[in-house]
């Protein structure tokens, strides 16, 4: 994947403003972004995912262009063609695994039905190990399974690139090695290319093909690689940004 950034965005409330500057240009599979609350990651993963519109610059994929201000382009978020992981998962409650994994398949206004059968959920239930849980619910499930629904919903559609908010911030010490583990064991399966966030240098260390340090709003081309268990310093965020 060659994804192209160039991302510049102000924010500002009443005294308090942020400015969002990141410009990157890379091949790598396996892409993080490290940094500290309040360093404008969240942020840069809305931009490519069109859930935040930048001020000025553009966001390409292999060539693709999803963002230009200078050109007027601004593909809608189902356009790109890329999924988008939320730390909390976002599962709908009142639908299955099944359901919420086949919720991207489905058009129109209703949900999937219950026992709702594609060929392309039963596939990611299998690879998920979450045919025994399939009719359950959100509420019912463990960190564990609900991470899981979380990802085969995202793949089901067979995305460009797969965007990962915080995917390990919600579980257990343990849980979150195992995790990290089964992640990036998939990953190296399906050859699905990938952009991380996180605050927290263990996931730098396990997925880091390309580990970019964000501070303040901007890269840090000349920052040292942070060794797994070292703390991150907390910036300044002032507009509750991530």
């Amino acid at each position: 994947m060659l994804l192209d950034l160039d991302i510049r965005k102000k924010l500002s409330a009443g005294k308090q403003s942020f400015q969002l500057d990141v410009r990157l240009k890379t091949d790598s599979q396996r892409i993080v972004i490290l940094g500290p609350s309040g360093a404008g990651k969240s942020l840069t993963l809305k931009a490519i995912a069109g859930l935040l519109r930048p001020d000025a610059g553009h966001i390409r994929i292999d060539n693709h262009v999803l963002f230009d201000a200078s050109k007027g382009i601004d593909l809608a978020p189902q356009k790109r063609e890329l999924a988008y992981v939320f730390q909390d998962y976002a599962l709908f409650p009142h639908l299955s695994v099944r359901q919420n994994i086949a919720f991207p398949l489905v058009r129109g206004w209703f949900n999937p039905r219950r026992h709702h059968a594609h060929r392309q959920v039963d596939y990611w239930l299998d690879a998920f190990q979450l045919g025994q849980v399939a009719d359950q619910y959100p509420h019912e499930l463990s960190g564990g399974q609900k991470q899981r629904t979380a990802l085969a919903r995202a793949l089901v559609t067979q995305p460009r690139a797969l965007l990962l908010d915080e995917p390990f911030a919600a579980l257990d010490p343990v849980l979150r090695a195992r995790m990290r583990t089964e992640l990036k064991e998939l990953q190296h399966r399906l050859q699905v290319p990938m952009v991380l966030i996180t605050h927290d240098p263990e996931d730098a260390a396990v997925f880091g093909d390309h580990v970019l340090d964000l501070r303040d709003g901007r890269l840090d081309t000349d920052a040292a690689p942070v060794a797994p268990g070292a703390p991150l310093a907390r910036h300044t965020a002032g507009l509750g940004i991530a």
